[in-house]
């Protein structure tokens, strides 16, 4: 077997844990995005008004958020207790078995249970791989290796809009998603666990996995609650803007129908560039927070224009969200500065729970955008929550620890 010294950086980047946590990523994309896409066409086969399908569309998405939150504090604990391959095959079987499932609802109340048990599962995937991914591979390739884990994982959107479109609509669509899952079941054989937390697996003493630990020490909860503020712009993108897309082409006048799930594609074809991008960034520059900061104030230009920029076409909106996308891809970024502020008795629980929260903070977002667009517009309500987003993300990322280059053989004490 090869020497980890003697391993090129090309053989670290391309080894078994990031090709196979970049697939894992890449069909947890695909079902995550999936009820985006198909929301409106799945809702009206099973006979809802335009009216109802936005109402009990935003229930559903609420209650697959909800599962995401739940999922993210219950894989983590797992991940930091069990170990980080534990998450990911458990992640796998729920989210593959109620994504088949999906494919079978006759009803919008058992469709938002499957939805939600389906957020539980997806919970686990990308922290559980991110943490993995950062934990094996030489800490100067780090930003490097989880960036190609999400730019390649966030491709999971442009195919499942391809497959809704290609291959018989909304219900295959969750067939396949449901056997690509069993399919990455198969793949996650051949993947080992990380040294780092084998080293500290049969170590008694030490407390692992206490999520409430994070709350329990000032600096640590300040660091948890910093960590969820970077991410939520990103939400901020895909929750409010892509995914009522077609409220706001409406308002703007343009002629042609605007469908979510374009925005959404579109979006993530975007995000997946940014996320390549923003390792590449972080590496040159040395600093996760000087990359993320120039993607942020990139996010809030695109974010204005998209609201008050005056679009008319459907080509220019798909376009804006491409761009739009670019700027909020700093998402693998993030997710490797919540791994990488905390020790490894606690790594898995924070990361795999912080993009979670910033997923569970789509509850609010949407709750908050419905409750003001019907007194002050579309447009005003989300510049509204959108710079609560962009104000907490901004004083998040230039006040927290700065964490390139820095060794993760650590412990959080007690």
């Amino acid at each position: 077997m090869t020497n980890t010294l003697s391993k090129t950086p090309l053989q670290h980047l391309l080894s078994i844990p990031v090709i196979v946590a970049s697939l894992g990523y890449f069909v947890d994309i695909y079902d995550l995005l999936l009820f985006g896409i198909v929301r409106v066409s799945s809702l009206r086969d099973l006979g809802l008004n335009d009216e109802e399908i936005s109402s009990v569309g935003k229930d559903i998405l609420n209650w697959q958020m909800g599962g995401l939150l739940i999922g993210g504090i219950l894989w983590g604990v797992l991940g930091d207790k069990k170990g980080r391959l534990s998450v990911l095959f458990g992640s796998i079987i729920t989210y593959s078995i109620a994504n088949i499932a999906c494919g079978f609802i006759q009803d919008p109340t058992t469709y938002a249970i499957l939805r939600f048990v389906a957020g539980v599962g997806l919970a686990g995937e990308l922290g559980a791989g991110i943490t993995l991914v950062s934990e094996v591979l030489p800490k100067e390739l780090r930003a490097l290796g989880t960036s190609l884990v999400a730019g390649i994982g966030l491709f999971g959107a442009v195919a499942a809009y391809f497959t809704v479109t290609q291959f018989g609509g909304w219900r295959n669509a969750y067939f396949i998603g449901g056997g690509l899952g069993i399919i990455l079941l198969l793949m996650r054989i051949s993947v080992f666990e990380s040294g780092i937390f084998e080293n500290i697996k049969k170590q008694k003493h030490v407390t692992k996995g206490n999520f409430f630990s994070l709350f329990t020490n000032l600096d640590r909860c300040k660091r948890y609650l910093k960590c969820i503020g970077i991410g939520m712009p990103t939400w901020f993108v895909i929750g409010i803007l892509a995914t009522f897309a077609n409220e706001f082409g409406k308002k703007l006048g343009i002629p042609e129908n605007i469908e979510p799930g374009r925005a959404i594609m579109f979006c993530y074809v975007g995000i997946a560039f940014g996320d390549l991008s923003s390792g590449i960034i972080s590496q040159l520059l040395k600093s996760r927070k000087k990359a993320v900061t120039i993607l942020l104030v990139l996010s809030l230009i695109c974010s204005v224009v998209f609201l008050y920029g005056g679009i008319s076409t459907a080509s220019g909106l798909y376009t804006l969200c491409v761009f739009m996308g670019f700027s909020a891809g700093y998402w693998a970024m993030f997710v490797t500065i919540g791994a990488e502020q905390f020790g490894t008795n606690l790594r898995a629980t924070a990361a795999t729970t912080v993009p979670n929260m910033v997923r569970g903070t789509v509850i609010g977002m949407t709750l908050l955008y419905s409750s003001l667009k019907g007194d002050i517009g579309v447009f005003h309500s989300a510049a509204i929550v959108g710079a609560i987003c962009f104000i907490i993300a901004f004083y998040s990322i230039l006040t927290i620890q700065e964490t390139h280059g820095k060794d993760l053989d650590y412990l959080e004490e007690e």
